[in-house]
């Protein structure tokens, strides 16, 4: 008994020190304002935890990246040898498949509309056709460079996107960023999209992580879960600034896209007196429309904070530039995607609103799964070391894309500096499948590829078989603009004047590009943008000069010049509402289109002319 006294004394000292070195832990720690001491403990355990497997998994795909080839052959061969049983392992012989290289002869490039009837038996509820496991949703793409598309998801690749990805992305920001590894909240723009049911039972609707499915890791964010409870973006959207800016400690802003962010401060500079009123009384304004419940539920959430109000108000009335930093001392780190077709919204939150404030564009991520993982938060360049546990990757050579069934290269046969599409077998049951990314090899991690995303191949213009790239588009862009004195761009996209045919009226006959651009007034923003025909005619001097195909073809007269047309302020804030009305798509995944391929769309902004 002496003994189990002195053991029980033991771990009673234990358990105090514990507990003592815990409280020490986050007393030094900065802390969120709006934090309860329950969901400070409950943040606190889940920074552990995403430590402690983010450690893991970081020198796992360390590891990984030492021995790519095999990592690969071995997760193709065992994602064939467990479809091998079902209906379409049994149709393309996965049984007899033995090697990487037998598995490229037995089974086609693929495209979604090969695996579209086999994904619609899921939908009804048929099992064993793709995967072993029953697809916990059926997630929607955002369709920008066409019809949208359904892609199932397992359970074992929505743990694995966690693990490979989330758990790593946070390893390497946290080493990059000390400061990141507080108890600061996040103020997260996620707005809950609408799903429905398949005939089979499984849920239908964009797989983006939401707050409300994840209530574990409510904590970390400042927007309560009532919050996500609001299905129309406008309320949602204010709600969501109202708690960030309840709260002078928030530590990162997040959002899928850097455009959201851009759209949040756009919005913020409009209703900014409105939100500050609100923290000053301590209540919801009553003109915002939202549910009896949850404007109730949230209203208890909140208490009147004069100070705080005062000093955003004063903060705001100096301007916008650099407003982030201003309104919240201590950002650490802006949290979103700003690669491919969101760099020029990065660029303008960087030069404007979020100004001091470093951008972390963390995953190269799509609603078929984790492709890479941007290992180095610290550069201004955008690159992606492919994830060789997710996928399986195969590239076709960027002079060989428009073939049906190319030849394509491993991932130990790649070259640095040169393009390639991406071709992917993923776990959710689709086979070399190519869905549409063309990506540039910049480098290696040891032995595996270092990316950047160039562009999505159905966005490219290809009026004469020229196919100028979104990339060379947005460059020749940029330049362009960059040339216009105090005239900013606010957003853009194109078409192919083919589309237009019956709107677009020229002198001749031969095909070129039209180009909708919004622009705005650096002094006086209200005020409309005019250019002079000259400003006009020098986008298509700066597409020459970007691309020597694009350049040939004007130079023999097959393609007429480039035709710049301004549309109306707001024009692409109201294209958005359109498009969300008009496809199957949310708002966490849409994409302006730099290259429309919908008439409807075209027509949208042809109306729109200023």
């Amino acid at each position: 008994m002496a003994v189990l006294r002195t053991v029980a004394k033991g771990v009673g000292v234990v358990a105090t020190m514990s507990t003592v070195m815990v409280a020490y832990d986050i007393y030094h720690q900065r802390k969120s304002t709006l934090h309860t001491v329950n969901s400070l403990i409950r943040q606190y355990v889940i920074n552990k935890l995403i430590a402690v497997i983010g450690s893991r998994m970081r020198k796992r795909l360390e590891d990984d990246s030492k021995k790519c080839r095999a990592v690969q052959d071995e997760i193709l061969l065992a994602r064939v040898k467990e479809a091998s049983n079902l209906v379409y392992g049994k149709e393309f012989d996965f049984g007899d498949v033995v090697d990487r290289k037998d598995f490229r002869l037995k089974h086609p490039l693929t495209k979604y509309d090969h695996f579209k009837p086999y994904i619609e038996r899921i939908a009804a509820g048929e099992g064993g056709i793709l995967t072993k496991d029953r697809p916990i949703i059926l997630g929607v793409t955002s369709g920008t460079s066409g019809k949208s598309s359904i892609i199932p998801m397992t359970k074992g690749q929505s743990l694995a996107f966690f693990t490979q990805g989330i758990s790593v992305l946070y390893n390497a920001m946290n080493t990059a960023y000390p400061e990141t590894n507080n108890l600061q909240k996040i103020l997260k723009f996620f707005y809950t999209p609408k799903s429905r049911i398949s005939a089979g039972g499984i849920p239908v609707g964009p797989n983006s992580s939401s707050p409300k499915s994840t209530q574990g890791l409510l904590p970390l964010y400042t927007t309560p879960l009532t919050g996500y409870e609001i299905m129309s973006e406008p309320e949602a959207l204010y709600v969501h600034l109202l708690f960030g800016l309840m709260d002078r400690n928030l530590g990162m802003i997040e959002a899928n896209f850097a455009s959201l962010i851009h759209t949040a401060f756009v919005e913020l500079e409009r209703k900014w007196p409105s939100l500050v009123r609100d923290i000053e009384m301590g209540y919801i304004c009553p003109s915002l429309d939202i549910d009896d419940g949850i404007r109730q539920s949230l209203n208890k959430m909140m208490k009147s904070d004069k100070a705080r109000a005062e000093e955003l108000r004063r903060e705001f009335k100096k301007g916008f530039k650099g407003i982030a930093k201003r309104i919240w001392p201590h950002l650490n780190i802006l949290a979103a995607v700003d690669s491919g077709p969101f760099q020029m919204y990065g660029k303008l939150l960087s030069e404007h609103y979020t100004e001091g404030v470093p951008t972390y564009s963390a995953l190269y991520a799509a609603t078929e799964g984790l492709i890479g993982v941007n290992m180095w938060p610290k550069s201004d360049k955008r690159r992606y070391m492919l994830a060789p546990r997710s996928m399986f990757f195969e590239f076709i050579p960027v002079d060989k894309i428009f073939e049906d069934q190319p030849d394509t290269l491993f991932i130990d046969q790649v070259k640095r500096d040169s393009v390639y599409e991406l071709v992917i077998t993923n776990a959710g049951g689709l086979y070399r499948f190519r869905f549409g990314d063309v990506v540039k090899v910049v480098d290696f991690y040891n032995q595996c590829p270092v990316i950047e995303l160039m562009y999505r191949k159905g966005q490219y213009l290809n009026v004469r078989g020229e196919k100028t790239s979104e990339d060379i588009l947005y460059k020749a862009l940029t330049d362009t603009v960059d040339g216009f004195k105090g005239v900013s761009l606010v957003d853009y996209s194109c078409a192919e004047s083919p589309l237009l045919e019956n709107q677009d009226k020229v002198d001749d006959l031969f095909p070129h590009y039209v180009v909708f651009l919004e622009l705005t007034k650096d002094i006086d923003p209200k005020a409309p943008v005019q250019l002079t025909e000259e400003q006009k005619l020098q986008l298509d001097k700066n597409l020459r000069e970007h691309s020597f195909i694009y350049n040939s073809f004007r130079e023999k007269g097959s393609i007429s010049c480039a035709k710049v047309h301004v549309v109306r302020r707001g024009c692409f804030k109201r294209l958005k509402r359109f498009s969300l009305k008009t496809r199957s798509v949310s708002v966490n995944q849409f994409k302006v289109p730099r290259v429309i391929r919908r008439p409807e769309t075209a027509q949208f902004l042809f109306n729109n002319i200023e």
